[in-house]
């Protein structure tokens, strides 16, 4: 593995992690709740009829507004920059 490619993987991991709090918000999983008329508000609203009228605890909706609320835990944190790193090593090969 080369340093160009180490160095895009770098930056996939730390623009992962700075941009998935804004990918929430702007999906409208934000600190006040779920925003009205979102994508998120169109989820929670599936998740709502799937589960026969309330948003299971636990479910990806549940999981993803909490993120958007209290921001995103170390771990997960961990998982996206893995994400974003695998992508950035991925990309760095290809260049």
């Amino acid at each position: 593995m080369g340093l160009l490619t180490l160095i895009v993987a770098g930056a996939g991991a730390a623009g992962a992690v700075a941009a998935a709090p804004v990918v929430l918000a702007t999906v409208g999983f934000t600190s006040a709740g779920i925003a009205a008329g979102s994508y998120a508000a169109s989820m929670m609203s599936a998740a709502a009829v799937a589960n026969g009228g309330g948003v299971a605890a636990g479910s990806m909706v549940a999981v993803l507004q909490a993120a958007g609320a209290a921001g995103i835990p170390v771990v997960g944190q961990a998982v996206v920059g893995a994400a974003g790193a695998t992508v950035g090593t991925v990309l760095g090969i290809l260049i």
